[in-house]
């Protein structure tokens, strides 16, 4: 069994409303859903992603309204990295980061810059031949924009996850602190840097977990693989778009396998997607008790038409 890259990373935010502008306005992602927490369906659950809402795109926020500002330390993933097309599209980022007053800095891998609540990137030119996840964005030509999860980096010693990343999870060892997780369809990278001093702390503008794509034929026996090496994995759970399995690596890192598919057009169609509030058959009786609760949030296609 092999996983199939990065299906999703989900973070944390304090102001969905200035989250929505961010990331579909400046980086120019497509709001694919606007959906609960499962977990606590009185916060929203963001789906930013390609035109389709694709996996190995999908970039999530919880919002915890006035959340305080956390910090990445050790056994939390500090540094999420997308993919563009050429060493041109990086340009074009320098300058469009620099147009909309985001602080870049220049590195020998790409283009490093944060969201306003200080959740870290990176954007680098990548050759490839998997399939570009693109948005479509008026503000920003097909050619330069972002194409997908190139990677995220962790902060943790490398050699207390090694054996299970490898004999469990069948991540190919890429040198003494990365790994590549391809399957038939796609891939991405793992790799770990040296912990700060200082503990970490979560909250807005840090990441919650990072799940890898399975396919849903292999998704159980993932469950059972990640059960024997005593990783304690939840049971599967259905979370309508997808299902889900979580579980710790030894390092301490959140990791959810979660399937492709059925996807986020099971309940809009795919020119709406998340235009509306999308509530799960489950959680569709909570929605006149919900969306009171909920930040009003401005209309993506407004923003990126300004």
């Amino acid at each position: 069994m092999r996983l199939d890259g990065i299906h999703h990373v989900t973070c944390i935010t304090g102001d969905a409303p200035a989250n929505v502008d961010f990331y579909t306005g400046r980086l120019g992602l497509r709001l694919v859903k606007k959906s609960v927490n499962q977990d606590d369906p009185t916060v929203y659950h963001l789906f930013y992603a390609d035109e389709k809402g694709s996996a190995g795109s999908d970039l999530t926020f919880f919002e915890y309204p006035n959340a305080r500002r956390g910090r990445a330390g050790a056994g939390m993933v500090h540094r999420i990295i997308f993919r563009v097309g050429s060493d041109e599209a990086v340009d074009f980022w320098e300058e469009r980061l620099a147009a909309e007053t985001v602080p870049t800095q220049r590195a020998d891998t790409g283009l490093r810059f944060e969201d306003p609540e200080g959740l870290a990137y990176e954007i680098r030119a990548v050759e490839t031949d998997d399939e570009p996840l693109i948005a479509d964005q008026p503000q920003i030509p097909r050619e330069h924009a972002l194409q997908g999860f190139d990677g995220v980096r962790a902060y943790a010693e490398p050699e207390q996850s090694r054996r299970f990343l490898e004999e469990t999870l069948a991540f190919e060892p890429k040198g003494d602190d990365t790994w590549e997780v391809r399957g038939d369809k796609r891939g991405s990278w793992y790799a770990y840097d040296i912990p700060p001093g200082d503990p970490g702390v979560p909250g807005a503008g840090t990441v919650h977990h990072v799940a890898w794509a399975s396919s849903p034929e292999e998704h159980e026996a993932w469950q059972k693989q990640v059960a024997s090496a005593g990783a304690h994995p939840t049971p599967v759970i259905d979370r309508f778009y997808f299902k889900s399995i979580y579980f710790r690596e030894p390092s301490g890192v959140l990791f959810e396998i979660a399937t492709v598919g059925p996807g986020f057009t099971v309940d809009e169609p795919l020119e709406t997607l998340g235009e509306r509030l999308s509530l799960p058959p489950d959680y569709e009786h909570l929605r006149e008790k919900v969306e009171p609760l909920l930040t009003p949030l401005p209309n993506p296609r407004e923003l990126v038409q300004n």
